[in-house]
């Protein structure tokens, strides 16, 4: 059992000793009488040794893609290169100061030009923007760009379509636009069904939120018909870039008819991520639109890189300063370090590896659309449902074989969802003893489906009620 760290306190032990500052400190002249504390605050008393130790020991139980296999489907958590931190971690751009004049910072915004440029190049589109700081916040920023688009027009639209397969953040964000959502239904194929999509289509439809591949892991084989009918209709089409993985260097929003896109730096470039942060969502939109971008962006004038603020319709700045630029350096070094063939690649072995997961389980697992999928792929434990064990279930008992969960019942049109994303980072030993591992857990369930339903057996915490949990939390330590 792990100690928490005021078990380990010891009163009179001390960490570190800082000499007398010689200052006398007289709160009560300068706060009010009921916001001082009456007693002196009770924190743990460890040697500096102990410290560490203790939060060494805690970060060993985390899962993390550093340490086990995380097949977290629909957000690519791929291997993060360790040159990326080193790259990150260089004193010019560690501590460099976003107010400096940016004559004194030339290197750096070469590398944000050149990021921008690169983008332009992978996504297919015209103009790209760095300013987003998460792939939420590019979503946010890009249903701005449609509705400001459409209000300099003089046009009142006031409907953005949404297929059931989509993220749960695409509504969110265009409903923080003020939109209304209108849902439309995918066919047999898991894909958005083109009817459907007719029958919604009309002059009050500002934008078509989608990914592509879907979050099904599959290919919208329509994309080039559903380009027309959107830009038929005079509406925009938005694409969600969190599936961008699977189609670097093989094809790109743009070929595909899209308006609008933002790029999950922290997914697609290998940002280690996770828990809040770090992230980058920059967004990409076609040449009618690049005067709407968030600012700034960075241009280039005689061999000198500078902030461009005056775009004449922006929708200003969605970020303090000028973008999450640790994270910008690590997908700069990524795609420097793995070129236009390299990506190619990656999104071939990932796709590559989400096929022979799906072909090695599909026999064990029900397989709701049992086709070519992309980088991931849904399966359905309907079928151990009925056995008395859910997907959560069978994802907390993977974590007794050291594999993170995959994302489950997500996407919700998929009953008992557990998607699965290897990435192009794991190796065949990986992928096979997942299979392994699903394998037998299958087979306990159908022997002994109480062991699966009470695991995880060997975390430090096990099976908790998460809803009580989540509506209840109790975050306050009592001795």
């Amino acid at each position: 059992m792990t100690e928490i760290i005021f078990e380990k306190s010891r009163t009179g032990t001390r960490g570190v000793k800082l000499p007398d500052a010689g200052i006398e400190c007289n709160l009560d002249k300068y706060l009010p009488e009921n916001l001082l504390r009456e007693e002196r605050l009770d924190l743990p008393e460890l040697t500096e040794l102990d410290v560490m130790r203790h939060f060494i020991n805690l970060s060993r139980k985390n899962f993390s893609v550093d340490t086990v296999f995380y097949p977290l489907g629909s957000c690519t958590m791929k291997y993060n290169p360790k040159i990326n931190e080193y790259a990150a971690s260089l004193d010019g751009f560690l501590n460099i100061h976003p107010l400096q004049d940016t004559s004194t910072a030339q290197g750096a915004l070469q590398l944000m030009y050149e990021l921008q440029e690169y983008l332009k190049v992978i996504t297919g589109l015209d103009a790209v923007s760095l300013q987003p700081a998460a792939g939420a916040q590019g979503e946010l920023s890009g249903m701005l760009i449609v509705k400001s688009y459409f209000k300099k027009k003089g046009e009142k639209r006031t409907k953005v379509i949404i297929p059931d397969s989509a993220h749960g953040t695409n509504p969110a964000s265009a409903k923080m636009c003020g939109f209304d959502i209108v849902e439309i239904k995918s066919n047999s194929k898991g894909l958005v069904d083109i009817e459907e999509l007719k029958k919604v289509l009309d002059s009050n439809v500002a934008a078509l939120m989608m990914t592509n591949p879907n979050t099904l892991g599959l290919f919208e084989e329509n994309i080039q018909e559903i380009s027309k009918l959107m830009h038929d209709a005079g509406a925009l089409l938005y694409y969600d870039g969190a599936n961008l993985n699977a189609i670097m260097g093989i094809t790109n929003p743009g070929l595909m008819g899209f308006d609008v896109v933002h790029v999950n730096l922290h997914k697609t470039f290998s940002t280690p991520h996770g828990g809040g942060g770090p992230g980058a969502g920059p967004i990409a939109v076609v040449e009618k639109l690049a005067d709407f971008l968030p600012v700034p962006l960075v241009v280039k004038e005689d061999n000198n890189y500078f902030f461009e603020y005056e775009l004449k319709n922006t929708i200003g700045k969605v970020k303090a300063f000028y973008g999450n630029f640790g994270v910008l350096v690590r997908a700069y070094t990524y795609i420097l370090m793995m070129g236009k063939e390299g990506l190619k690649r990656a999104s071939e072995d990932a796709v590559l590896n989400a096929n022979y997961l799906k072909e090695k389980l599909k026999d064990y697992y029900d397989l709701p659309y049992d086709r070519l999928c992309m980088h991931e792929f849904v399966l359905s434990a309907d079928r151990q449902k009925h056995e008395g064990v859910n997907a959560i279930g069978i994802a907390k008992r993977l974590m007794d074989f050291d594999i993170h969960p995959p994302t489950v019942y997500f996407p919700l049109i998929v009953h008992e969802a557990m998607m699965i994303e290897p990435t192009e980072t794991e190796s065949k030993d990986t992928l096979d003893n997942f299979i392994a591992v699903m394998r037998k857990i299958n087979t306990e369930i159908q022997n002994d489906p109480a062991l699966v339903q009470e695991s995880p057996l060997k975390s430090p915490v096990s099976r908790v009620d998460e809803t009580l949990a989540a509506r209840q939390p109790n975050l306050k330590w009592t001795n």
